[in-house]
């Protein structure tokens, strides 16, 4: 993930070198490392990696605890082309005991069932049919879960957005451990961290990140927007996602166009 300014510094080794903050720091690692083992332990389950920093991270410190962690990654079928290699070459160089879960159907394909992104299509009750949550995260999770129990460990951070905050604060949880009413019981072990920690952490470990967000730096993409979810899911188009697709990647921008004619008017 290599990154040098304009006056030649590489930010990366700058990272590798601030003083962790104290959620991020040697004893707190610890006290991660001990919970991490605890949890799987209790619950067993999987390390749930999206290739994106904050999963990265995660499954560095469950590798600490047990090295043949389960990792599963679960496959829309609309994430980013460097994602998919990157993923690959991980799993080998890391020897990852890794399941792929894809959603079904695949996520470009539930997307233009809805009839939303077409605008010739006839306005119908369409859309209300396709549960893009359940296509996305219920299913596939309950896939996962049946494999390889209820346990789950993610990368999901509290300052990401207010909702995720509400996640982990919500009836006074601040512990970093989540209980969903199907049954999955998932904890966060840097739920509390900032993206400086993450990205310190990544670069003082050495640990090699996705290429895309190399891509996405080179885009003038604004760090705050540096987010590896799907190509398209409908959620923070106001932020500029399409124009940056349209920009790094024209040629499947036009090949998801052709399938999504609307994302053209909205990049």
């Amino acid at each position: 993930m290599g990154n040098t300014s304009e006056t030649g510094l590489d930010l990366t080794v700058l990272r590798g070198l601030r003083t962790p903050s104290a959620k991020a720091g040697p004893a707190a690692i610890g006290a991660i490392l001990t919970r991490i083992e605890a949890h799987l332990a209790a619950h067993d389950g999987y390390v749930a990696f999206s290739g994106g920093k904050d999963s990265l991270v995660v499954l560095d410190l469950a590798r600490q605890v047990d090295p043949d962690v389960p990792v599963v990654f679960f496959d829309s079928g609309l994430d980013y082309p460097e994602t998919y290699d990157y993923l690959t070459e991980l799993a080998h160089t890391w020897r990852l005991d890794l399941h792929r879960i894809p959603t079904d159907p695949p996520l470009l394909q539930a997307l233009a069932d809805t009839g939303l992104w077409d605008h010739t299509a006839p306005t119908d009750a369409t859309a209300a049919a396709v549960d893009l949550h359940r296509v996305l995260i219920t299913e596939p999770a309950r896939r996962a879960h049946q494999l390889l129990g209820p346990g789950e460990l993610w990368g999901v951070r509290a300052d990401e957005s207010t909702a995720r905050r509400h996640l982990y604060t919500r009836g006074g949880r601040r512990e970093g451990t989540i209980t969903r009413t199907d049954g999955t019981i998932a904890y966060g072990p840097i739920w509390d961290w900032t993206t400086d920690d993450v990205w310190a952490h990544i670069a003082r470990h050495q640990l090699p990140a996705n290429p895309v967000y190399a891509t996405l730096r080179t885009l003038g993409v604004p760090a705050q927007q540096h987010r590896l979810s799907h190509l398209v899911d409908g959620g923070h188009l106001d932020r500029g996602r399409l124009t940056w697709l349209r920009r790094g990647w024209p040629a499947l921008f036009e090949e998801l166009a052709d399938a999504l004619p609307r994302i053209r008017h909205l990049s």
